[in-house]
């Protein structure tokens, strides 16, 4: 049996790398006695996977990881169609007593079906609310970007230097004050080609030093409807360690207000996303 798990990974743990995550989750499990399965092997490994990486020194309240569980069988219905099944008993009796550090928490859980892809293939598109301060003229900068046909910036790839067209991957782009919010396309025609805010904030003149970064969802395209991969059932303990300072109507659902992206736009022309035709981001 998968089980896929939600936490959040906030505050000065924001500097910790993803390989160092991994490390303190499987610490976590092994702790907990959570049964989880191994690979086979000279040198076995826990089998636990993650998503899409979080760059360091970005905040999260929508980071993801897969457990496979040793003696359980994956229900044959993926975990976001209809009820969920219940998680197995062991898992359930030992997420209260996860030891993590602090920053990071459990904020919902579900079951994966045998069919339900991994996250690396799933996720489509990220939401993103970034801080920039001392900025001025970061509306206009953001109006240009989305009246362009294109924007190409120069990146590095593999070790090469290459240039793309990153407008397609900008789904939708919003100013408030000193906030950017955006929802950025992970793939496009099938192929992974994330976009990371500072690359967008530099697109848009801004220095990406100073930036603060908060990721509030990750969105998987089902039958046309976006989704969650485990929605947030459990609130964060402590809110306010988001470094993130802004108006409480800024918050996405996570952090219980609206979301100034309810429901994203069509991508523009030449991009190759389906636009969101079931409650979409916030609903």
């Amino acid at each position: 049996m998968r089980v896929r798990i939600r936490f959040s990974k906030r505050g000065k743990l924001r500097w910790t790398s993803h390989r160092d995550v991994a490390r303190m989750w499987e610490r976590a499990l092994r702790r907990a006695k959570v049964p989880v399965a191994y690979s086979a092997g000279f040198s076995p490994r826990p089998r636990v996977s993650f998503g899409l990486a979080l760059p360091t020194g970005a905040e999260s309240t929508a980071e993801y990881l897969d457990v496979e569980l040793e003696g359980q069988a994956s229900p044959p219905h993926p975990a976001t169609e209809g009820e969920a099944a219940p998680l197995p008993p062991a898992l359930d009796a030992a997420l209260p007593s996860l030891t993590l550090p602090d920053g990071m928490e459990v904020m919902g859980t579900a079951v994966l079906g045998q069919g339900d892809l991994s996250l690396q293939h799933a996720v489509v598109a990220c939401r993103w609310e970034i801080e920039v301060s001392g900025e001025t003229g970061l509306a206009g900068a953001a109006q240009r970007f989305l009246d362009a046909d294109s924007v190409v910036v120069a990146r590095e790839r593999k070790g090469h230097a290459v240039t793309d067209d990153i407008r397609p991957s900008v789904l939708a782009l919003e100013v408030h004050g000193q906030v950017l919010a955006c929802l950025l396309a992970t793939q496009l025609d099938g192929q992974p080609r994330g976009l990371r805010p500072a690359e967008l904030l530099g697109a848009l003149g801004s220095d990406p030093g100073g930036a603060r970064v908060l990721r509030t969802h990750q969105w998987i395209e089902r039958d046309g409807a976006w989704l969650e991969p485990v929605p947030a059932t459990y609130a964060p303990a402590r809110p306010e360690a988001c470094v993130i300072r802004r108006d409480p109507a800024l918050h996405g659902t996570d952090l219980g207000g609206p979301d100034p992206l309810r429901r994203p736009p069509a991508p523009p022309a030449g991009g190759r996303l389906p636009a969101p035709t079931g409650p979409g981001p916030g609903a």
